[in-house]
């Protein structure tokens, strides 16, 4: 008896994660349509963790008319690629505004998210190509967001279109539904694994 529950156990495990072989496919389509802001504080500290986000508010706005109309992740990817000094530049001179003196790095980067919710939007775990925005000795809490689609940068009315113009509508659906929660869980973990194992 316990070898029949054992193999059934085991049948049922194989058929959970045959079924999400192409569920991880689409998951990792969504990873490279996508390209991110990753914006590092100098530490944990209450003033540190206002200065990223200031400098990541100068950021947005540099960004908002530079990658609006981009057609493609591949786009907005080169041109944030051709402007990564600036980008650089323009959040070193927030950090001196704000009375600090931290340096302050940006570099385009492949770097591993876990899934993450934007409003109403569910991006699942895998490596994403992202604009990474390191200040000072970039130790403290973290904030990221979507450039492409323009999710953190399009106003609220425009997520939606950017959403769907950005990912495919199989993609689309993954993104915008809740039901995938518990899927993304799944494919987190598988996630991990590979990067253990890389």
């Amino acid at each position: 008896m316990k070898q029949i529950v054992k193999a059934a156990c085991m049948a049922f495990i194989l058929t959970v994660l045959f079924s999400l072989i192409p569920f991880h496919a689409q998951c990792e389509r969504i990873s490279g349509d996508t390209f991110r802001l990753h914006v590092l504080a100098n530490s944990d500290s209450e003033a540190d963790q206002a200065l990223k986000l200031k400098v990541r508010d100068r950021i947005l706005s540099e960004l908002q008319p530079l990658l609006s109309s981009a057609p493609d992740k591949e786009t907005a990817e080169a041109v944030v690629s051709g402007n990564l000094q600036h980008f650089a530049n323009i959040a070193y001179d927030e950090v001196l505004q704000n009375g600090a003196a931290y340096p302050v790095t940006a570099e385009i980067t492949n770097m591993y998210f876990s899934t993450r919710h934007y409003d109403s939007y569910t991006l699942p775990a895998g490596m994403y190509d992202a604009l990474r925005v390191r200040i000072g000795k970039a130790e403290g809490h973290n904030w990221w967001c979507v450039l492409y689609p323009g999710i953190c940068i399009s106003t609220a009315g425009e997520r939606d279109r950017q959403a769907r113009e950005g990912f495919d509508s199989g993609e689309y659906e993954i993104v915008r539904d809740e039901p995938y929660t518990y899927r993304f869980k799944v494919v987190e973990w598988v996630e991990y694994l590979q990067n253990l194992f890389a």
